[in-house]
């Protein structure tokens, strides 16, 4: 399978890249075949629920606010369900780290004294296929304690011992994103289903073995009914593998403004495996920017750095997430602190720390078992938020937050955000949506621009911005109407200003970058066209046009 240089077809199951070394331990053939079994027994409903996000964003777009579901009261109201308890490896969740699963972050992540590592396929990590295979290998070379690093300066990289590593919880894509270098029966499969099922299949043996087991981190899930598919999958994968139900564990990120109205359905969906919630604060700005941004000035905010967990939505997002989770069992994991040390800034390194305090001292506070952080200089500071509201209690799943009132109104309260549009924000934005998708298109998904961790969703937020703020004729605070033709001065500004160095991808990513903030119809993703048209590897010489991308994943 090593040596192939035109499409390779086994089962109906083709493989379209040119492959990497090692490919063959990921992809063998009892491997794709359960792969294909999860793919064929899902792929229609998937399309289905993609379908059924295009009708729900449309019907948001013409005035219909979400609101509690009146279908799923019962859920709500009957008080005796729970989920499972938590899971070995996940009683104790105080500290999680994030970060994309090649070499270097692995080691780092696992050696950070974290209490978990999101090892993640998904916002910081590029989809190209030697990413998503190498990722793959990296994970069980971690697990079999066979991987090491030295960097081109000569600095090793080695796991310390077994009991002091985190319990590993995975990000597999979103169902938006296809895997188009594995086709099915001729369609690419979904990229959550190559991530999860791949790990799975190679390690929820071993990690049994290791006392604990196969966990997931849940991306992008929009309403309880994409929640119950990966239930349905999680029991098909478990069947096939002879594996006790309810083995699997899932914490589902609530990063859609939808799914912040169906928590509870969405835990009840996944009840026997589920594990928690987490506040994903960055792609919820991004979703909530998405469904009305042509809602009129009731729905724009202000600069990015300005909208902050204080905002009235925002603490209404995360107490109330807070309190359906803890009314059932599941822990309450808050989201990521943006900043990034700077070791060779001092008073910057200061701000950053105290900024990053403040944070999980606040989630702490309100009731969060956990929270994110992104780099393993500031897993000391979460760990000790969180020890002096813990004290030697794993968690606190007994703090109900009862004196939370369920908003569904609250939710939406985006006009009480208090804040400006400014010239510096806009540019801000351009200067942070080109670079982090030039970054991306080199193979990097997380990168450190101006000391905060830049993610996909953050360059969601930057880019969805600008496109509501000149939909909407939003007015800076110098009273300028932001209208495209300026956005376009500022952006050649930008641009001129970016420091070039050989082999980058500035152009390419100027590209992408005008296409999703400048269009006039607003692509869903912005990694949608940017992985079609730059990251897929079309071996016949063809190219699947971006719009029919754009349909499909919806």
């Amino acid at each position: 399978m090593n040596s192939f240089t035109d499409n390779f077809t086994i089962n109906g199951i083709t493989l379209t890249a040119q492959p990497i070394c090692r490919q063959g331990e990921v992809l063998t053939p009892d491997a794709l075949a359960f792969v294909a079994k999860l793919h064929r027994a899902t792929a229609e409903r998937r399309q289905e629920l993609l379908q059924g996000r295009r009708a729900r964003r449309a019907q948001i777009a013409k005035g219909q606010d979400p609101r509690f579901l009146s279908e799923t009261e019962s859920v709500r109201n009957d008080p005796n369900w729970r989920v499972a308890p938590p899971a070995p490896g996940l009683e104790d969740r105080r500290v999680e780290i994030t970060g994309p699963v090649d070499k270097k972050m692995t080691i780092n992540a696992l050696n950070s004294g974290a209490k978990v590592w999101l090892a993640d396929m998904e916002d910081s990590s590029t989809p190209s296929w030697r990413n998503v295979i190498q990722g793959q290998l990296n994970l069980t070379d971690a697990l079999e304690r066979r991987i090491d690093f030295t960097s081109p300066e000569g600095k090793e990289y080695t796991l310390r011992p077994a009991g002091e590593l985190p319990t590993i919880v995975v990000r597999p894509r979103g169902w938006h994103l296809p895997e188009k270098h594995m086709l099915i029966d001729g369609e690419p499969i979904a990229g959550g289903i190559v991530d999860f099922g791949l790990y799975f299949f190679h390690n929820a043996r071993r990690l049994l073995a290791q006392g604990k087991g196969p966990y997931f981190y849940l991306p992008k899930i929009e309403n309880h009914l994409e929640a119950r598919l990966w239930n349905d999958i999680f029991i098909l994968a478990q069947d096939l593998l002879g594996i006790p139900q309810g083995t699997i564990r899932a914490t589902v990120l609530i990063e859609t403004i939808t799914a912040s109205f169906e928590m509870e359905e969405i835990l009840y969906e996944l009840r026997d495996h589920a594990s928690g919630l987490n506040a994903g604060r960055w792609d919820y700005i991004f979703s909530m920017i998405k469904n009305f941004r042509t809602r009129g000035p009731r729905f724009v905010l202000p600069d990015r750095g300005q909208v902050t967990m204080t905002a009235p939505f925002m603490r209404a997002y995360t107490e109330q997430l807070v309190r359906a989770c803890h009314k059932r069992g599941a822990m309450a994991i808050g989201g990521m602190a943006a900043a990034v040390p700077n070791r060779k800034d001092q008073e910057a390194n200061a701000i950053a720390f105290e900024k990053v305090r403040a944070d999980k001292t606040r989630e702490a506070n309100d009731g969060f078992d956990g929270s994110w952080v992104a780099h393993p200089d500031l897993v000391p500071v979460c760990r000790e938020v969180f020890d002096g509201v813990l004290g030697g209690r794993p968690n606190q799943l007994d703090r109900l937050r009862e004196d939370v009132i369920p908003d569904d109104r609250a939710l939406l309260d985006i006009a009480a955000t208090t804040g400006t549009i400014t010239e510096q924000g806009i540019r801000n934005n351009i200067e942070v949506g080109i670079r982090y998708i030039e970054s991306w298109l080199r193979g990097n998904g997380a990168v450190a621009i101006h000391n905060l961790m830049e993610d996909a969703a953050t360059a969601e937020i930057s880019r969805s911005q600008l496109w509501q703020w000149i939909y909407s004729h939003a007015i800076t605070d110098h009273g300028e109407i932001i209208t495209r033709e300026w956005v376009e001065e500022l952006l050649d500004e930008e641009f001129l200003r970016l420091e070039r160095f050989e082999g980058d991808r500035f152009a390419d990513a100027r590209d992408i970058f005008e296409e999703v903030t400048l269009a006039d119809k607003f692509p869903t993703f912005l990694t949608l066209p940017a992985y079609a048209r730059f990251l897929h590897e079309a071996r016949d010489g063809s190219e699947e046009p971006v719009e029919d991308a754009e349909l499909v994943a919806a």
